[in-house]
């Protein structure tokens, strides 16, 4: 039920997001990035853990670093950041042992990212959304 759940959550937000207009800005993806890779630092909080909060700080840093450098340079940065975290979710328990985390999220988490990562590809693959920023007449 997670991976359908995921899958369909992650369409629905996609698709709204299109539909109204929200993605045409570059900040949509990497701020979805940076919100989905901090859920795990929730949890340790929850959980009581603080070590597994600094382990899940040092992850959610380098997932907020490939969500800036995505928005600042190129978006297919971000389809990588998205699927790397579904990776990332798949193998989190062998990783990080936090207390906090409910045992579907990984599952939940992994279709969702990983559907989310699809979705940005075949945005950017049909030049729906320009994959760099573009730059102004003359610019260097």
């Amino acid at each position: 039920m997670e991976y359908i759940i995921g899958t369909l959550l992650a369409l629905a937000v996609s698709i709204f997001a299109t539909v109204i207009g929200l993605d045409r800005d570059r900040a949509f993806y990497p701020t979805v990035t940076i919100v989905v890779a901090s859920y795990y630092g929730l949890f340790a909080v929850m959980g009581g853990s603080h070590e597994a909060l600094a382990a899940e700080t040092v992850v959610i840093a380098g997932f907020i670093l490939l969500a800036a450098l995505g928005f600042r340079f190129n978006l297919w940065l971000l389809v990588a950041a998205l699927a790397g975290h579904g990776v990332f979710d798949f193998f989190h328990g062998h990783v990080v042992s936090n207390p906090g985390v409910p045992a579907w999220w990984p599952m939940f988490c992994m279709t969702y990212d990983i559907t989310a990562a699809g979705y940005l590809a075949w945005l950017l693959g049909r030049s729906v959304l320009p994959a760099r920023i573009q730059q102004a007449a003359g610019a260097a």
